[in-house]
């Protein structure tokens, strides 16, 4: 190899370590990671932990209230003085799937939750800054026990009400990087 073509791979290699580490300082977050920022600056966990969940009334909506305030707040709770406030209307469904006979004593059957969380974020004037509806749904065998078959219904509701507030969660992240870009 002559001394021209060691000079050029030399100069290929520093080309090549310096657009890697030019590169390397481009990174792209996720909207709802622990490391995203809004437009202003802000953390998005900061952002998402500013959000107070209104009180809800029955059980499935306690369930997703629940978990919706833990996912916002990472496990603190909820914060002492919100910027956003999420208003919940949650309902739940059950709808039969399938029918199998398995035989003649023994006829189980699938069934199906649909859980369906609407929201309203509130900002702390009182202004409306995003709406939106999510479902969820679980599936569950149904037995001829009556214990059995009303334990898989509500462990399907809880199921398909955290899935919920999983969504719920993304939208309202969506919507606070919406509000802080403009």
């Amino acid at each position: 190899m002559s001394l021209f073509d060691q000079g050029r791979l030399r100069l290929m290699g520093i080309g090549l370590a310096f657009s890697l580490a030019a590169v390397a300082g481009c990174t792209v977050q996720p909207l709802y990671g622990t490391g995203g920022t809004t437009a202003g600056g802000a953390p998005m966990s900061a952002e998402l932990a500013s959000v107070a969940v209104a009180p809800v009334s029955d059980r499935v909506s306690q369930e997703v209230r629940n978990h919706l305030i833990f996912l916002l707040s990472g496990g603190v709770g909820e914060p002492s003085a919100a910027r956003y406030t999420a208003q919940l209307g949650v309902s739940a469904a059950d709808a039969a799937a399938a029918s199998v006979q398995v035989g003649r004593d023994e006829e189980p059957t699938a069934s199906l939750v649909t859980v369906t969380a609407r929201y309203t974020l509130i900002d702390a004037n009182g202004t409306q800054v995003g709406s939106g509806a999510r479902s969820a749904q679980a599936p569950y065998d149904v037995s001829r026990q009556q214990f059995a078959a009303l334990r898989a219904s509500r462990d399907a509701q809880n199921r398909a009400a955290r899935e919920a507030a999983e969504l719920v969660r993304l939208a309202i992240a969506a919507d606070i990087s919406r509000l802080s870009t403009r």
